[in-house]
């Protein structure tokens, strides 16, 4: 089993990969070892690199955007099949990109779940102003399942303008001056610590508005479990509200078809039972 290490980059893979192919190294050959992954117990030498005059591998532009995108999944093996699909298709097998392949199908499975994870981080990520003369005006933390935070991060640029801003992860972390973003992974220690302690002045307001607007009659916990899932709640103010306002719904809230403290206020009632008599 021939072992390839390199620094877990996509564009070292890709060169990783291209000298397999013209060394004609076989998928099933070949154990990957980027970044962190760890390889076997037994190791060979990498093939020596082909001259100038060996075969020249052509790969549809399409391909490489793809594994590019499924490279950013998060798996144990995430190589291996970027791999395989590659030699496929040098191999004149087209269907290995098809989503009715196996090796297709899961392709294009990891790159659903990177699109559905950098929507996730466009849409449940919390900025958090920062009082300070120097350094970013505004920090979050994020805790992504995929590597999607350098490629999805320019969207806060676009939003944001010259506003600078960090963004901080378990694993990496990104910065904005107003004029360049920068990426350094692993995450500095004092990005982490700033991002999680940084203090949230409209945190309470948020709070009333969610809970004001949040209508037990229409709580569908599999479809607001979907939309927004549970692991998410813990880095958002109104997340500690969620289980309160789901477990109201459930003792009874949901008759009122609105929010406790609006059902409490004077004036008439109309319950969901007289809806459902006419």
């Amino acid at each position: 089993m021939l072992t390839v290490r390199f620094d877990g980059s996509f564009q070292e893979w890709r060169n990783r990969a291209r000298a397999l192919l013209q060394s004609q190294v076989a998928p099933h050959e070949v154990s990957w070892a980027g970044g962190n992954e760890s390889a076997g117990l037994f190791e060979e030498p990498l093939p020596t690199p082909a001259n100038e005059s060996g075969q020249r591998i052509r790969v549809p532009r399409q391909l490489l955007d793809e594994l590019e995108m499924a490279a950013r999944y998060r798996t144990e093996h995430r190589w291996s099949l970027l791999y395989r699909v590659l030699w496929r298709v040098n191999q004149g097998d087209s269907s290995a990109r098809m989503v009715g392949d196996i090796d297709g199908s899961e392709l294009h499975g990891r790159i659903k779940a990177v699109r559905r994870e950098a929507h996730h981080l466009h849409a449940f990520l919390r900025f958090r102003p920062l009082q300070t003369s120097d350094g970013p005006q505004h920090v979050a933390w994020f805790e992504p399942a995929h590597d999607v935070l350098p490629w999805a991060a320019g969207h806060f640029a676009e939003r944001m303008g010259g506003n600078s801003w960090l963004i901080a992860t378990p694993e990496e972390g990104v910065c904005w001056d107003g004029q360049g973003i920068y990426y350094t992974r692993p995450c500095p220690t004092q990005w982490r610590q700033l991002a999680q302690n940084a203090a949230d002045p409209g945190g309470e307001l948020w709070k009333a508005y969610y809970e004001s607007t949040f209508n037990p009659a229409r709580l569908n916990r599999g479809v607001l479990e979907n939309n927004l899932p549970v692991r998410f709640w813990k880095n958002l103010p109104e997340g500690m509200l969620i289980p309160q306002l789901m477990s109201r719904a459930r003792a009874g809230a949901q008759r009122d078809g609105q929010a406790e403290r609006v059902a409490a206020k004077n004036g008439k009632r109309i319950g969901r039972a007289a809806e459902q008599a006419d």
